[in-house]
């Protein structure tokens, strides 16, 4: 059974969970105007979790003929034969049944956006298959997440929470087009649309450069649009200098792609969380 859990672990890569949790939670602070309760914070994990293994679930499924060609992921556990065919799609029924189960005991609105919810998350594997659109996908599946941490609380969708989530959408496309680049010469071989592929390692980063720009402009205006002061300035104030030293990092040295992709931005999030922590206290 451990072994199988760490299968799944590794499978899922759990641990970019960090990713999407800080906004959903940046999210529900500010809609409640501070502490939003001990069930809402079960809830909103449990919500955040399961769609996000459902997602990575579909991914490794779909990906199996892509995965199994490339020496990065060859040996991922969906190709490897650690975790079956079976067994995967059970993962991928059962954390959906789940997020759709989570939904129900929050509020309507957020069981009525579940499963188009679902339907998002799930798409962006097909999306790289034809289109290099494929980066803003995987951007708006993780940019639904303070949607959701805001409905969760109001039943609501403001504008600020759109503001939050577009630069969410800007900054997780920004940073895979980063970590896109190991696989540049693969997704040309293998006729897969990137932007990498497409554009080459130089345009990819000006384009990067210029999402991360956007998801700068889409934060800045979230604070001005929730009516937030000092600390949730600097909160973007860190952000805009944590996504600066990720591209001097990348720029210097590709092979520096793993610490800027998941050291810097999983450290951007939760910076990001806890000076709005300390604006709505």
């Amino acid at each position: 059974m451990k072994k199988l859990i760490n299968d799944f672990s590794e499978l899922v890569m759990f641990q970019h969970s960090v990713f999407s949790l800080p906004f959903i939670f940046i999210a529900m602070l500010v809609a409640a105007d501070g502490w939003f309760g001990w069930k809402l914070l079960l809830l909103g994990t449990l919500a955040a979790v399961s769609a996000r293994n459902y997602a990575m679930g579909v991914n490794r499924y779909l990906d199996r003929d892509i995965d199994i060609l490339n020496p990065r992921t060859k040996n991922r556990p969906s190709v490897d034969g650690r975790v079956s065919e079976s067994q995967m799609l059970w993962f991928i029924f059962l954390n959906a049944a789940a997020f759709i189960a989570v939904a129900c005991f929050i509020n309507t609105l957020a069981l009525l956006l579940s499963l188009p919810i679902l339907i998002v998350l799930g798409a962006y594997t097909y999306f790289k298959r034809f289109s290099a659109l494929a980066h803003l996908i995987l951007g708006i599946s993780l940019g639904l997440a303070p949607i959701a941490g805001e409905v969760a609380v109001s039943g609501t969708i403001s504008w600020w929470s759109v503001s939050l989530a577009m630069g969410v959408m800007f900054w997780v496309a920004g940073f895979d087009l980063l970590y896109s680049l190991q696989d540049m010469a693969f997704d040309k071989a293998q006729g897969l649309h990137s932007i990498p592929s497409r554009f080459g390692a130089a345009k990819t980063m000006w384009i990067a450069r210029t999402f991360h720009l956007f998801a700068v402009a889409f934060w800045s205006l979230f604070v001005i649009q929730a009516g937030l002061g000092l600390f949730a300035a600097l909160a973007v104030a860190f952000a805009t200098l944590m996504l600066t030293y990720e591209h001097y990092l990348v720029s210097k040295d590709f092979t520096k792609i793993d610490r800027a992709f998941f050291t810097v931005n999983g450290y951007l999030g939760f910076v990001f969380l806890a000076f709005i922590i300390l604006e709505v206290l």
